[in-house]
């Protein structure tokens, strides 16, 4: 069987504990991950005995290609038409929608077409599942964790003062697609000097002087699936409250990557980076959540934040990236990937983390 035919099985399973005949799948990364189709336009028709991929004239021979445990249905004028067949055929009653997807307007246009007697949302059925990876998926993370790694080493040979924070995100995200990558998994952060006390400070104009401190947030996406990393660098040595920042951040890294474990909520790993924060007297200055799930998505399940409350599982992958943010000083944060793995997390990325002065 195809990991497609188990991902199928695994579907139905949870179908079934939650008395829904058949499923709609709309969401694009959903529907990638439980057929193997790419496009951009398709709806999946999930029942017991029924697995359907319903697409327009561009896709039908790609969708033939790609996702062959399903039947490929092409619709003409829109697709409610072909859906109904479907759920006449099947005699459904109880069809499942993915709410957190749909929008108000497709919502009440599926609720008036459709002839079927409950609509019901899915829940995170779908996403449950994706968050534990299978070997296939860690096999294509771990290479989009190699690209980005590659790239941060290589971006060490370009930053210097009088480049720009955008010339260092195109360098990066030109060497990852030189690498394999499709492109960056998000907005390439480069924020340099006092703009590193914003977490998200997306790459700016602003150029590169000596004593920067120079924060690089960046990933690939490589077969769909994504990567994420943190590096803080030094522009000349650092001096003061920054380097001490630095040294905290780091050990709150490891902290947390040690916390990370089956079996533990999420939000246990969370505390284990953030008390100790706190404790070092930074706890204000850690806004943001310990970690997110990386997959198909750049953020999925599970957050690790103080209000995580999933069970962290083996085959699940996480980021750890603690963060101190100084208004008007900078920041500093380190950001790893890692497997669930038992009581000790597996590490993905391999970039350096002792203090980097250029």
């Amino acid at each position: 069987m195809t990991i497609y035919g188990n991902r199928l099985d695994s579907i139905r399973r949870k179908m079934a504990s939650s008395n829904i005949d058949a499923v709609l799948v709309t969401k694009r990364v959903n529907y990638m991950y439980l057929s193997g189709f790419t496009g951009t336009a398709a709806i999946l028709f999930i029942s017991g005995a029924r697995a359907v991929l319903l697409t327009d004239f561009r896709y039908v021979e790609q969708a033939a290609k790609q996702a062959p445990d399903y039947e490929i249905v092409r619709y003409v004028t829109d697709q409610y038409e072909e859906i109904n067949k479907l759920l006449e055929s099947e005699g459904i009653k109880r069809l499942a929608f993915e709410e957190c997807h749909l929008s108000y307007k497709q919502y009440t246009q599926y609720l008036g077409k459709l002839k079927v007697d409950e609509f019901v949302p899915l829940g995170g059925m779908i996403e449950e599942l994706r968050s534990i990876k299978d070997e296939t998926e860690i096999s294509l993370i771990r290479k989009a964790v190699d690209i980005a790694d590659d790239a941060f080493s290589y971006i060490l040979g370009v930053i210097k003062p009088g480049i720009t924070e955008l010339d260092i995100a195109d360098e990066l995200e030109h060497h990852m697609k030189r690498l394999g990558a499709e492109g960056p998994s998000f907005e390439t952060i480069v924020a340099s000097g006092k703009r590193a006390s914003m977490p998200h400070g997306v790459a700016s104009e602003k150029k590169i002087e000596h004593g920067d401190v120079v924060t690089l947030d960046f990933g690939a996406i490589y077969k769909g699936y994504c990567s994420d990393i943190t590096r803080t660098v030094f522009v000349g040595k650092p001096e003061g409250e920054i380097e001490k920042i630095y040294r905290i951040v780091l050990d709150a890294n490891r902290r947390g990557i040690e916390a990370v474990r089956s079996g533990i909520l999420a939000k246990e790993a969370d505390s284990a980076a953030r008390e100790f924060i706190k404790e070092a007297g930074y706890g204000d200055n850690f806004g943001h959540g310990l970690g997110h799930g990386v997959g198909l998505e750049i953020h999925e399940d599970p957050t690790l934040s103080p209000r995580g409350d999933i069970v962290l599982k083996d085959g699940m992958v996480v980021t750890v990236e603690p963060g101190i943010y100084v208004t008007d000083l900078g920041g500093v944060r380190i950001e790893d990937m890692v497997v669930v793995n038992g009581d000790s997390a597996l590490v993905l990325t391999k970039s350096p983390k002792e203090m980097i002065i250029l």
